[in-house]
């Protein structure tokens, strides 16, 4: 169970689907090098992989829960759990898990003898997008369509065309995290130095990229960091420019996102974690997450 980023197991397929980066071995290598606070647990075969650390007696998912929104074993969970019961103890925390992970690794617990118990964790918001935007725009409750396209006019009528430029390089970066800092309270204070680098590690090392929202000025107005893979985008982080807030630029910034997604061919738009009111107001559906608990 020695640290090894070129085990095999990492080029297997998620048991739970459209979990984006987050289980993969560039985002877990990433996390690991920049947070980790343990010792290292890779747990694998050739049928399946666990990428765990033990901090004190805990065992848990590489990629602590509040930047790491879905956690699934890689292939076939069966034969990894039987050792890691041998040689990690029973003290294990594993977070972040969607049902369609949650329920296997459970069943392989019980398998091995154990008897862990399944507690609801979080909920990620996903839209499961339609071929046009707007089927999309259809499908929104009368008034959060009003209120959409009352934004849209207004930003528009003040700020021009909302255009989104993708980018991946230093200069987006420095862009989404003036934005970020921006924002009162917790949320700016969230963008100290430490996180600003883990952000940067993202896009160099993980496959993140930028997003910024501008108008007619080219100014940027707001800002998103994200992910996108054959199916979907995954929304990681935004923010926008306070002092015009009366341009609704986050919202209109996501309206446009899920616009080019859909234009993209993308199936599903996904917010990740949290319950904010705004990403059901766009259509959004919860997708429950659980953690499997077992203390010794």
């Amino acid at each position: 169970m020695a640290l090894d980023w070129t085990a095999a197991g990492f080029d297997l397929e998620p048991v739970a689907k459209r979990t984006g980066p987050f289980p993969r071995r560039q985002f877990l290598e990433t996390w690991w090098d920049l947070r980790s606070e343990g010792e290292p647990l890779i747990v694998s075969d050739a049928e399946g992989l666990l990428a765990l650390e033990r901090v004190g007696s805990i065992v848990r998912f590489m990629g602590e829960p509040d930047l790491t929104d879905y956690h699934s074993p890689l292939g076939n969970p069966t034969s990894v759990v039987e050792t890691l019961v041998e040689d990690a103890g029973l003290d294990l925390h594993l977070d972040s898990l969607p049902l369609e992970a949650a329920t296997p690794l459970r069943d392989a617990l019980g398998a091995a003898g154990l008897r862990p118990t399944l507690e609801a964790h979080a909920v990620t918001a996903i839209i499961d997008l339609p071929e046009t935007t707007d089927v999309w725009l259809a499908g929104l409750a009368k008034k959060q369509r009003h209120e959409l396209r009352r934004k849209m006019r207004r930003f528009r009528a003040e700020a021009g065309e909302p255009v989104i430029a993708r980018a991946n390089d230093s200069e987006a970066l420095a862009t989404f995290v003036e934005l970020h800092r921006m924002a009162s309270g917790d949320k700016g204070a969230f963008m100290d130095e430490e996180m600003a680098t883990w952000f940067a590690a993202l896009i160099d090392r993980a496959g993140a990229f930028c997003d910024i929202l501008t108008g007619d000025e080219g100014r940027p107005l707001a800002a998103a960091v994200g992910f996108a893979d054959a199916g979907s985008y995954y929304l990681y982080n935004s923010a926008y420019d306070p002092a015009l807030a009366h341009l609704s630029a986050g919202i209109v910034l996501l309206a446009v996102l899920i616009s080019q997604s859909i234009a993209a061919g993308l199936t599903r738009f996904d917010f990740l974690k949290g319950a904010e009111p705004y990403k059901f107001q766009l259509g959004a559906v919860a997708r429950e997450l659980f953690e499997l608990r077992m203390t010794s």
